[in-house]
């Protein structure tokens, strides 16, 4: 009766989706005749169809079986001839096998197939947490169609990927089919951007399908690529046992943090007893306050045991062995941490957090493969806290790492069976001055200095920017890419010390605008708003700042001799609708003649949801005119 059962089902799910999908091999010619996408029309290839079915079992494995096809248009999408199938390999997928593949052209008006030599299907390992499959495809050319097929076998059932309806191409039909175990129970978290096609549930299982989606794009200030695009995730919530009754299984992110907490083998190797270990911590214990036992025990693990790449949430080998060896994982090195500043008598504890990269925590869902990574947590008496990395060499032992910015965190407690979730935010603002002093000749040459200072996260995005990318490419970034404004005498203080700001100054030249009678110039110089972030029409996801921020710009221009302010952009101040950004602009003439300026950009709030953004690009429309208003100078009449 239950085969009975599940071959109705599987007829059912075929039936649905005839009308969009076909068998492998099996196109219609009017795909192949295809030359643009309908829905988005400067594409330069589209995704036909990829769907996929998935079947849980009883015993805990998952086996996902997928079909994706693919139509190029041009040229510029010939590189989609070779595909990267990833998977991870660290919480126990089995293999990809009955790989198969091709390319289909239209010849002279007959369907040409071309199957991949199973040679050309090359394993690849990525790192300790991934591995891939790339598959390169022969005879693609403007008008072909790729296509390719395989199956998935996972042995945990309780992590299976989300499936996303969306890629970096535009994608006419999309399709999950999942079928479970009837003694299976799942949680489904969507996230949709236009409505399901089909949001179908059936005996035993469900399909979502999505219809005519559109590409994703890098937008600015996004988290995680996956957060903003349309997609399904499953969580297996209960089992029934033999007996009918329902075993629950994570109900909350605190009972995974029980759960961890009462695993001896998982805090073993998280609190260990450190070589040399007594003389660092007798150190730190003779510091006075806490901030100072924190500050030592952070900078001396930075400086002493190097990451080595590899981010996870647990430990390998013990964090023993990686002070022994003075390398670990992101878990051991900030095991490590953690186990140093409570020995030193800083109350810490292990905080299991996810990165922005890998996406946004949800507190209503509760699967732990969301959490990649370990960090360590200290609360403070005032209600704040610190949040320590030491992983990332740009990092401060003051700042929340911005990696984790508004998202949550699981911290653990052992001892008293306090774990709780923790939302990451940033409770001071970075701030950034800038001032400049220059004065403008009649022949519309400007030469001054200028003194920027960089606080909190500002402060370690200029020092990081600075380091990696040198002196020379650090000044075309402050001058914005223009070539005529030249910096000279470059010199930064303070790079050492974490808690004080960087401090840049220079001096600069720059060759201005001029006619017969008059010099302009745009005073919106050494700061990084040049480029409006928000010009598309429409956006995918939330806009995530990660933190606010004041930056004034403050000037003053001795005027040339001979000329006058013939026109300056109006005194004005223009707020957001929910007061979350403000600016202002002063402009004024002193008696000297000279004038004087001052810009002030306040970012207060730091997450806008997609609906809000009409008024926030508005906004930033309306200030980003303001920015490039330029300053009109005119030359005096002669007696």
């Amino acid at each position: 009766m239950k085969n009975i059962l599940l071959l109705i089902i599987l007829v059912t799910i075929a039936q649905i989706a005839t009308s969009q999908t076909r068998g492998y091999g099996n196109i219609d010619t009017s795909d192949l005749k295809l030359n643009t996408c309908s829905f988005e029309k400067d594409a330069n290839a589209m995704v036909l169809f990829d769907r996929v079915r998935v079947v849980f079992s009883l015993m805990g494995t998952l086996t996902m079986e997928r079909h994706k096809r693919i139509k190029i248009f041009n040229e510029k999408a010939k590189d989609a001839g070779n595909v990267r199938i990833e998977y991870d390999n660290m919480y126990g997928v089995d293999h990809v096998y009955d790989i198969e593949a091709q390319t289909i052209n239209l010849e002279k008006g007959k369907i040409v197939i071309t199957k991949v030599d199973p040679k050309q299907i090359f394993a690849e390992h990525t790192d300790r947490t991934k591995d891939a499959l790339v598959i390169s495809f022969p005879a693609v050319k403007p008008g072909s169609v790729i296509e390719y097929r395989y199956v998935m076998a996972r042995t945990i059932a309780t992590n299976f990927p989300a499936w996303y309806f969306q890629s970096d191409l535009p994608t006419r039909y999309s399709e999950m089919d999942a079928f479970f175990n009837s003694r299976l129970q799942f949680k489904a978290l969507t996230r949709v951007v236009r409505p399901f096609s089909k949001d179908t549930l059936l005996i035993g299982g469900h399909i979502w399908a999505a219809s005519e989606m559109p590409s994703t794009k890098d937008e600015a200030y996004m988290r995680a690529p996956g957060d903003a695009k349309q997609s399904v995730s499953l969580l297996l919530t209960a089992i029934q046992d033999y007996d009918g009754k329902m075993i629950q299984l994570n109900d909350t992110w605190e009972s995974i943090g029980k759960k961890l907490t009462n695993e001896k083998e998982y805090f073993k190797e998280l609190d260990q007893h450190l070589s040399d270990e007594d003389t660092l911590v007798k150190h730190a214990q003779s510091l006075k306050s806490t901030e100072a036992k924190i500050a030592y025990v952070y900078n001396t693990v930075k400086s002493t045991i190097g990451w080595n790449g590899f981010t996870s949430w647990g430990s390998k080998d013990g964090i023993k062995n990686a002070w022994k060896k003075r390398v670990g994982n992101s878990a051991e090195v900030n095991a490590i941490l953690y186990h140093l500043l409570k020995k030193s008598g800083v109350e810490a504890y292990p905080m299991l957090v996810s990165t922005r990269d890998n996406g946004l925590i949800e507190p209503e869902f509760v699967d732990r493969f969301m959490i990649n990574k370990l960090v360590t947590y200290v609360p403070t008496p005032d209600d704040n806290y610190y949040i320590l990395d030491a992983t990332d060499r740009f990092n401060t032992y003051n700042q929340v790492p911005f990696e984790l910015l508004n998202s949550y965190g699981l911290m653990l407690d052992k001892d008293k069976g306090n774990n709780k979730m923790v939302f990451i935010e940033c409770k001071n603002n970075a701030r950034e001055t800038i001032l400049i002093n220059a004065d403008l000749s009649p022949e519309a040459k400007m030469k001054g200095t200028a003194q920027i200072a960089s606080f909190a996260y500002d402060r370690t995005k200029e020092l990081e920017l600075y380091k990696r990318s040198g002196d020379e490419k650090f000044k075309e970034y402050l001058t914005g890419g223009n070539n005529v404004l030249k910096i000279t005498n470059l010199k930064l203080e303070n790079m050492q010390t974490d808690t004080l700001p960087l401090l840049q100054s220079f001096d600069f030249s720059d060759d201005l605008t001029s006619t017969d009678n008059y010099i302009f110039f745009n005073p919106n110089i050494f700061t990084p708003m040049h480029t409006n972030p928000f010009l598309s029409e429409t956006r995918s996801g939330l806009i995530d700042f990660g933190y606010g921020n004041k930056r004034v710009i403050a000037a003053n221009y001795k005027l040339p001799a001979g000329y006058a302010v013939e026109s300056i952009p109006k005194n004005i101040t223009l707020i957001m609708p929910d007061k979350g950004i403000k600016f202002r602009r002063t402009l004024q003439v002193e008696e000297d003649g000279n004038l004087a300026l001052r810009y002030e950009i306040y970012v207060t709030r730091t997450r806008y949801s997609k609906a809000e953004y009409p008024d926030l690009r508005e906004f930033y429309k309306r200030m980003y005119d303001m920015l490039d208003e330029q300053i009109v100078l005119k030359r005096a009449k002669a007696n």
